[in-house]
């Protein structure tokens, strides 16, 4: 079994890898320090096993855990934590495995074990559980690139066409297969409805105007085009932008 650890504390990384090392038939293959580094070398490595810390920089466990769930062939999950275990329960409810730090051979040899892979709906309660205020980071979408993370401050907007959800950041269009109703739910603090169709990040509005036939368009920095602004959200986007 091939095995990742992903820890932002160095002691703690070389306390998973001495247990490895004594663990048979046990490979460790890589260590990242970060959420960001993890998913990349999850791609690279292709470990069936990643020891996950909950807590680091940047990017939580959590959300490492929502965008590996992404992948048709995710690897297995064993959350660490010095979190007690009342701080654990929705982890322990969505049947995922964890160990407490600091992690103890006897432990790590049971977990797994019992080790099993995490799925989307999985990873999407633990998040909400977490924190009801917790919203993702990080976009990803998987190409032949591998799993690519567009950061959500750097999105202008997001365009239903069809099935998907097109998403501009900068200098790219990227296709997501994600509900533009759910991203509403989820960055509803950083992004604006203009339309049936469309989110707008409000950081980067940077005025509206109206053409000869009454239609009012929102201007968006980074984009090379203006977007339309719907008459039934056109009072609603007033309001919040008078707002800031």
């Amino acid at each position: 079994m091939k095995v990742l650890i992903a820890d932002d504390e160095p002691l703690a990384r070389q306390r998973l890898e001495r247990f490895i090392e004594a663990i048979p038939n046990i490979e460790l293959v890589g260590e990242a320090e970060n959420g960001i580094d993890a998913i990349s070398q999850v791609w690279q490595l292709q470990p069936d096993l990643i020891l996950l810390d909950i807590r680091m920089p940047g990017m939580t466990g959590l959300e490492v855990a929502r965008h590996l769930s992404t992948l048709e062939e995710p690897p297995a999950i064993i959350f660490c934590s010095a979190f007690d275990e009342y701080a654990l329960d929705a982890i322990k409810v969505n049947a995922i495995d964890y160990l407490l730090k600091p992690v103890r051979l006897q432990d790590l040899e049971s977990a797994i074990k019992q080790a099993g892979k995490i799925n989307r709906v999985q990873a999407v309660k633990l998040m909400a559980d977490e924190d009801e205020s917790s919203c993702r980071s990080h976009i990803s979408i998987s190409s032949h690139r591998g799993l690519d993370l567009i950061p959500v401050a750097d999105i202008r907007c997001f365009r239903a066409e069809q099935k998907y959800v097109v998403v501009h950041s900068t200098g790219n269009e990227l296709l997501l297969d994600e509900p533009l109703k759910n991203l509403e739910e989820e960055f509803g603090d950083q992004f604006i409805r203009i339309h049936r169709n469309a989110l707008v990040a409000i950081r980067y509005i940077t005025g509206m105007t109206k053409n000869e036939e009454g239609q009012t368009f929102i201007k968006v920095d980074g984009l090379d085009m203006d977007l339309q602004i719907s008459r039934r959200h056109l009072s609603a986007v007033r309001k919040r932008l008078q707002g800031l």
